[in-house]
């Protein structure tokens, strides 16, 4: 028998049939930011052949659970409302609550990004797990809170994309709608707020428990940062059993002092160094009309792996 939680998202499913399309690319587009964000660090998102996709580093209270958390809340709703703006799904359409003309003197025209049915969808599928739990339970106020950032860090970035009509694109009039930004935009905000992150605790503020920041010097956090109740661990060294890969054979930069260098990224072990060629497009140029026709260069390089 399905856990409650489980089962009430699977009636999602079965009433919103027609958005778990967007549903399975928004999760795919969590999993290509998340190791776009972190591709030079040593927890780089790896992704396993099993549930949760990205092991058991999301089954503890860890910044980077909180991570994980709202970049998949966000895709999610950056997914449906995309849906939603190209036609493809029957329920939801543009945003045609913005009309008329702004206080700028634009007139608001063309599509504008239906955000508040993607965010609202998100909220009611991605959050129904932990509603379902006990209210009072720190690691499901902490999903929550991370969730709701997510969603936050598209809302507060949507933009106004215009176009000018007139003679010769004198711009006499402008039309403009409401634009979500670009995802890698998104990513990067919350890689953001992983670095500032707050770590926190359960309190009873009042009737309520609440979470509140550990260390009573730190100023609260607000709505759009990210919360985490357990430190990480050091990703260094192989440890399944806490879904831990560890660093060696990673590719690290000799010359780096930063986390991606050898000697971050290596956690002190050393580093191997091998000769490698490369082939890449060179002296390229242009020909009329209309192609580039390039050489083939081979080089070699260096490439350094974590031992």
């Amino acid at each position: 028998m399905l856990p409650i939680q489980q089962y009430r998202q699977v009636q999602i499913c079965r009433r919103s049939v027609e958005v778990m399309d967007s549903v399975r690319r928004g999760a795919q587009l969590a999993i290509d930011e998340c190791q776009h964000q972190f591709r030079n660090r040593r927890w780089n998102c790896s992704t396993l052949d099993s549930l949760p996709v990205f092991g058991k580093v999301v089954s503890q209270g860890t910044r980077e659970a909180a991570f994980v958390y709202a970049i998949s809340a966000a895709s999610v709703a950056y997914s449906v409302t995309r849906a939603c703006s190209s036609g493809e799904l029957e329920q939801c359409g543009c945003d045609r609550n913005v009309r008329g003309v702004s206080p700028e003197g634009f007139q608001w025209s063309g599509c504008s990004d239906n955000i508040a049915y993607g965010v609202a969808f998100s909220a009611s599928f991605v959050d129904v797990r932990e509603r379902s739990k006990r209210s009072s339970a720190g690691r499901a106020l902490m999903n929550l809170h991370n969730n709701e950032a997510g969603r936050k860090a598209i809302l507060s970035h949507m933009r106004v994309d215009c176009k000018c009509h007139g003679v010769s694109g004198s711009c006499e009039v402008r039309t403009c709608w409401k634009a979500m930004p670009s995802f890698r935009r998104v990513g990067g905000v919350l890689k953001e707020k992983f670095d500032g992150a707050t770590e926190v605790e359960q309190r009873k503020v009042g009737s309520a428990r609440a979470l509140v920041p550990k260390n009573s010097q730190f100023k609260p956090h607000t709505d759009e940062d990210l919360v985490y109740l357990d430190p990480s661990p050091d990703f260094c060294e192989r440890d399944p059993r806490n879904g831990v890969l560890g660093t060696a054979g990673r590719r690290c930069n000799r010359t780096s002092k930063a986390i991606d260098g050898c000697e971050l990224m290596c956690c002190g072990r050393g580093f191997h160094t091998e000769e490698a060629e490369v082939v890449e497009r060179c002296s390229c140029r242009f020909h009329w009309c209309c192609y580039v026709r390039c050489k083939q260069c081979h080089r070699t390089v260096e490439v350094h792996t974590c031992r």
